[in-house]
């Protein structure tokens, strides 16, 4: 009984450390050919507005540019790690998006060859049997010409996982990073002017989750169990993806510099515009791992800060003591700022040293990660240290670390830790051995950032307020509209009966 038990146990852990959608939907049976999947970009670029007027487009080639040939631990393979049907992705792009007439260009030698049957069939239906017989039409000819391809696919940039075992029971998930670059010109086929270039990446996600079972139940008795998945993004979709979004963001482009405008009119282009320049923007302090390159803390801020301190001294057992600091910091460029600081504080030790001090203290801080809400920091310093009834003032130097989460946009919480060598050994009031005093303080702060922390910030929201602005005033005219049609329709019955 107490195996089936622990058997039942160890079960339910590996299912529950597995995700339930990949464990529960396996593919254990043959499947019927489906429509494509459609990619995070597919929506986007069908909502898109219709055109004015579709461009007539082009499309040559549209290839891997790469040459790189899918990777495999063992040996080599000939087998491409791009697929090599970009421009028949981009020619339905175009299409599905309802602003291009794209017309074949890629096998265009496989057209001609069939006009030329064409053309010779009706010249002989001519002679034979009808001469009104009408001639083959022109072919049509194009305006742009798009261009570009599948510039890089960059494999690794970024790995990792977790694991744990204990027990003989344990499971590990590890996670791999590719990313593809897609390039698309536009080329004006009156002058060859390259009208616009768009850039757009993609990355790739392959995960990987098993967990494990393997211990003696019992004498000669071993239990083994064993499961897990993984899941790999396919190639196709995010060329796709990346090529769905680079039309969308040409078209989008075009209607900026007035090549081409939505049928629905100005205020619309507009929106369209405004929209895709606050991407624009956020891709500026975007970086390669989606890591936001602005300084998220203002150039000044308060700092309120409780905690203890720890003296090491002449004397046994020393104690925490109850320590406060109110503090200034004042940012110089992005990682480095100055410390200002005034603590309050006690050392001890049992039954034989209590007394309170106050410190003056100036250090210079790096803020490791001055993007990230979540950062290290280092400091080091120099300070005055009074005590309580202000008869010894001694010199230090101090040097310490610590970490700070910005819970929100002005208000920030730290730990921080740091060691103080005090010039004297008359700290503690003794006189004793050759090394001077010094003493570890530590403790929870909470910084307030005054000022305005990110401008770029500012007119990004100040940009999406506007958005909103006009998307009010877009539905309370178009309710107008509504009921001025429907007051139209309703005298017309009037005047009718």
């Amino acid at each position: 009984m107490l195996f089936n038990h622990k058997f039942i146990a160890y079960l339910s852990i590996c299912i529950l450390m597995c995700s339930c959608g990949a464990y529960f939907n396996q593919p254990l049976t043959q499947e019927a050919a489906r429509v494509g999947e459609h990619s995070k970009s597919s929506n986007l670029l069908t909502s898109l507005p219709p055109a004015k007027t579709p461009v007539e487009v082009a499309v040559y080639n549209f290839s891997d540019q790469t040459g790189q040939y899918k990777a495999v631990e063992n040996g080599s393979t000939f087998s491409t790690a791009v697929t090599q049907g970009a421009t028949t992705i981009l020619i339905k792009a175009l299409g599905d998006s309802g602003w291009f007439i794209p017309i074949e260009r890629e096998n265009l030698s496989n057209l001609s060859t069939e006009r030329n049957i064409i053309r010779n069939t009706k010249q002989e239906y001519i002679k034979g049997l009808n001469p009104n017989e009408p001639p083959l039409p022109p072919l049509l000819y194009a305006g742009l010409m798009l261009e570009g391809g599948i510039v890089s696919y960059d494999t690794n940039i970024i790995t990792g996982g977790a694991g744990a075992r204990y027990f003989g029971v344990g499971g590990a998930a590890k996670y791999r990073q590719d990313r593809i670059t897609v390039y698309l010109r536009a080329v004006s086929t009156s002058n060859g002017e390259i009208l616009k270039t768009i850039y757009v990446s993609k990355t790739i996600l392959s995960q990987a989750v098993d967990v494990s079972l393997f211990r003696f139940v019992k004498f000669q008795r071993l239990l083994e169990a064993e499961t897990g998945f993984t899941r790999n993004e396919p190639v196709q979709l995010a060329v796709k993806d990346a090529v769905e979004k680079a039309v969308h963001d040409l078209i989008v482009e075009g209607i900026k510099d007035g090549y081409w405008t939505t049928k629905a009119g100005p205020e619309v282009d507009k929106e369209l515009v405004d929209n895709y320049i606050v991407e624009l923007d956020d891709s500026k302090i975007t970086d390669l791992y989606n890591r936001k390159l602005f300084n998220r803390r203002s150039k000044s801020a308060v700092q309120v800060a409780l905690g203890g301190a720890f003296i090491n001294g002449d004397y046994v057992n020393p104690q925490w003591e109850f320590n406060t600091r109110f503090g200034y910091k004042r940012y110089f460029d992005d990682h480095f700022n100055l410390n200002l600081n005034l603590n309050r504080f006690k050392l001890a030790n049992e039954n034989i040293f209590n007394q309170s001090f106050y410190a003056l203290d100036a250090n210079l801080e790096y803020n490791v990660l001055p993007f990230d809400k979540l950062s290290p920091f280092i400091f080091a310093g120099v300070g005055t240290n009074i005590s309580g009834d202000f008869n010894n003032v001694h010199p230090k130097v101090f040097f310490g670390g610590g970490v700070e989460y910005l819970a929100f946009e002005h208000i920030g919480f730290s730990l921080f830790l740091d060691n103080n060598f005090v010039f004297s050994d008359d700290l503690d009031g003794e006189i004793r051995g050759e090394r001077d005093d010094m003493y570890l303080r530590g403790g929870v702060g909470i910084n307030f950032y005054i000022g305005n922390n990110n401008l770029k910030k500012q007119a990004e929201r100040a940009r999406k307020k506007e958005l909103r602005q006009i998307k009010r005033e877009n539905l309370k005219k178009s309710l107008y509209k509504d009921v001025m049609d429907e007051n139209e329709v309703n005298v017309e019955r009037q005047g009718g009966n």
